[in-house]
């Protein structure tokens, strides 16, 4: 695979103990200890308050952290190609439509459909901004993250345009939480650039590899790297945070890793 190049100009996080970017960097520096809090989702304020009502987790989190992210970068989102990458659809509404179907009542509202598919959140995510631009959606299970920046890193590359990926996951209930466990509500969001601009905070060269992954060296953050799929580029947060040139692996596929050469601007 040849190598993907881009500059990262804004990030959004939001996930149990980080609310924020900009709380969460000395965190993932070491430099402030990490507490493990359940994950507070935002309502999504740029929405009617139809769409507002009709929301779940997964829209929620990724306007949560897409916002967050267009604005540390100050863009506009309506001029942004998006990639959205989840492991699944939103737990919440899928667990209502498996209660229905096993229920004598078994006609589903096509509103509640429409809100459990992993694609929703893209589509709230142009409601809410009003972007016209392509949307790709990707669902990789485990490997979601890698795929969404491999997807985003080329988008990048081949189109000569900046691109937002929204990466995110929300839990399942019971009883569909023990055959999926995800422990909480994770976002990571980046707008990436094809040139370096005045907000730009790293350059990123990525390949594949099959090099052992990064771990946390929090114990807490390695567990939430492992427990929730959006969790899998925490190594690369914690990267630009410290802000030197290091290489970094993230899990992707297998023993198919994503090798991430990090420089600061």
């Amino acid at each position: 695979m040849t190598t993907l190049t881009a500059y990262i100009d804004g990030i959004g996080l939001l996930g149990p103990g980080l609310i924020d970017w900009p709380s969460s960097q000395p965190i993932l520096t070491g430099q402030h200890l990490y507490h493990s809090q359940k994950t507070i989702l935002p309502p999504p304020e740029l929405l009617a308050s139809a769409e507002r009502r009709r929301s779940g987790a997964a829209v929620k989190l990724t306007l949560a952290v897409g916002l967050e992210a267009v604005t540390a970068a100050g863009v506009d989102a309506t001029t942004l190609p998006s990639v959205f990458s989840a492991s699944g659809g939103d737990g919440d509404n899928c667990h209502a439509i498996c209660e229905m179907l096993a229920s004598d009542d078994r006609q589903i509202s096509p509103t509640r459909f429409h809100n459990s598919v992993h694609n929703a959140a893209s589509g709230y995510w142009s409601i809410a901004t009003g972007a016209m631009t392509p949307a790709s959606v990707l669902s990789g299970y485990d490997a979601s993250f890698g795929a969404g920046l491999l997807e985003a890193m080329t988008q990048v590359v081949i189109d000569n345009t900046s691109t937002i990926l929204l990466a995110s996951d929300t839990r399942y209930p019971e009883p569909l939480n023990s055959a999926r466990p995800i422990s909480d509500a994770l976002g990571i969001s980046l707008v990436l650039s094809p040139v370096q601009t005045t907000q730009s905070l790293a350059k990123i060269t990525i390949s594949l590899s099959d090099a052992e992954a990064n771990q946390m060296n929090n114990a807490e953050l390695e567990q939430l790297r492992l427990s929730i799929p959006a969790g899998r580029g925490l190594p690369l947060l914690q990267a630009i945070a410290i802000q030197q040139s290091t290489h970094v692996v993230l899990d992707y596929l297998g023993n198919t890793r994503i090798a991430v050469d990090f420089t600061p601007c």
